[in-house]
């Protein structure tokens, strides 16, 4: 197998299994921001604003494969922790199916879809083809994008976070080198950006499958009394469903948003475009310490060791508003400069109204990094729904607030930049209060597993 997150020192041991899931999806970005920066530099504002827009969509796709791959990592680690080997085997082979068959449903609807998307995201009618272009060859990476979150999940919940990220960082440098040679070099558009992805995405969905059928055969192989289980199945779905609806609602709130930032005209798109990435950047490393912190959570959940989960709560709010607050103050410093990374200097009204956004949101960074660790928790400890309901609190104030604000005229488009950190101080404050409420003096671990 690979790294129990059972023993040692705890801050250490999620230290240590963090910083390369942090690496690995800060160079993951590093997909979308290098067509953001290129696409921005070579082709103008108006592409931009259809990558832009076009990336919102694809994030809340990617997070139904991302938050089944994330629910099923919690069965896989609370069953490593309790070495349940097969349990572990009968849990991966329906974790594979069930995501295989998801990706494949969802590559059908989108492709039938693709204009209806279009209209739903209130594109405008100068964007709708440059979108489109972008669309049709980006969504062509869901199978690649669902081999890598599998199998990386699987790697990560068993304590290696090292593997993952050395795919990635092949698969990154690889994107940046094709995104300069199909748009710059040889001219293909919006299209070429979306195609350099793609075939990254591949790069790393098909590497990290071959690297774990060679060193994890065991887990793989059809032994003859591990088969696809009805109860495993709705194990998986238990989890995975519930984590994969929080990540959805998650970044359809988003998609949401982005329809009415939409409404405010290509200066306001192409500054958000810009101005998310940046942001999604500077946040990213909470989000994976909130991941790597519910894989800790749930590992020790599974062997039954209620202090070291207290402990490891204690140290991982810590450890995630000290670099959120250092952050912030980074982002509110540089935000011109870190706009002006991806919009010519010419571009003086889409700088401004990205720095507003950054200098707003990006304020109250700890806010959301003890938010992941919340979704995190509940998440590790058989609480999905509660995952849930947060999320739901956080993003539909977010959604409520912005479509509110936004049509007052003292607000207008600063009311949605607000409506982002107030979602997140409400959610922050339900999800710490049942804690209290709930768990403070009780075990967190069932009784069997003590």
């Amino acid at each position: 197998m690979e790294n129990e997150l059972t023993r040692g020192p705890v801050m250490r041991t999620m230290l240590r299994f963090a910083v390369p899931m942090i690496l690995g999806d800060l160079l993951q970005q590093c997909y979308n921001i290098a067509d953001t920066l290129i696409v921005g530099r070579f082709l103008g504002a108006d592409a931009l604003a259809a990558v832009g827009s076009a990336f919102s969509l694809m994030t809340f796709l990617t997070s139904i494969i991302l938050g089944l791959a994330m629910g099923s990592g919690t069965v896989f680690s609370i069953r490593f922790g309790q070495k349940d080997d097969r349990g572990l085997k009968e849990g991966i082979l329906a974790s594979f199916t069930l995501l295989g068959v998801v990706t494949v449903v969802l590559n059908v609807l989108i492709f039938a879809g693709i204009d209806w998307i279009i209209w739903f995201l209130r594109t405008p009618d100068e964007l709708t083809e440059l979108m489109k272009d972008y669309l049709i060859v980006i969504f062509t990476g869901l199978i690649g994008i669902f081999f890598y979150n599998f199998f990386a999940s699987l790697l990560r919940s068993l304590g290696n976070s090292v593997v993952p990220l050395v795919f990635l960082a092949v698969s990154a440098v690889l994107n940046i080198i094709l995104d300069l040679w199909f748009v710059a070099g040889l001219g293909r558009g919006v299209a070429g950006a979306a195609e350099a992805t793609v075939i990254s995405q591949y790069v790393s969905g098909i590497g990290i499958t071959v690297y774990t059928r060679i060193r994890f055969p065991q887990l793989l192989r059809k032994d003859k009394d591990v088969r696809l289980r009805l109860d495993r199945i709705r194990e998986i779905t238990s989890f995975s469903g519930l984590t994969c609806m929080q990540q959805s609602i998650m970044n359809l709130g988003i998609l949401a948003v982005q329809g009415l930032v939409n409404s405010f005209g290509t200066t306001i798109m192409a500054a958000f475009a810009a101005a998310v990435k940046i942001d999604a950047f500077a946040y990213l490393p909470v989000q994976d310490f909130g991941n790597a912190f519910s894989i800790f959570i749930a590992q020790n959940y599974g062997a039954g060791k209620n202090e070291r989960i207290r402990k490891g709560i204690r140290c991982a709010v810590a450890a995630s508003v000290v670099f959120s607050l250092a952050v912030s103050f980074l982002v509110f410093v540089f935000a011109g400069p870190l706009m002006g990374l991806f919009i010519d200097a010419g571009e003086a009204s889409v700088i401004a109204e990205g720095v507003r956004y950054l200098r707003i949101e990006g304020s109250f960074y700890a806010l959301i990094g003890i938010l992941f660790l919340l979704y995190g928790l509940y998440r590790a400890i058989g609480s999905p729904g509660m995952s849930v309901v947060l999320t739901v609190v956080s993003l539909g104030t977010r959604v409520a607030l912005a479509y509110a604000l936004s049509a007052i005229p003292a607000f207008g488009v600063v009311g949605i930049w607000w409506s982002v950190p107030i979602g997140w101080f409400l959610a922050d404050a339900l999800g710490a209060g049942y804690y209290f409420i709930r768990y403070r003096k009780r075990s967190i671990c069932p009784p069997e597993a003590e």
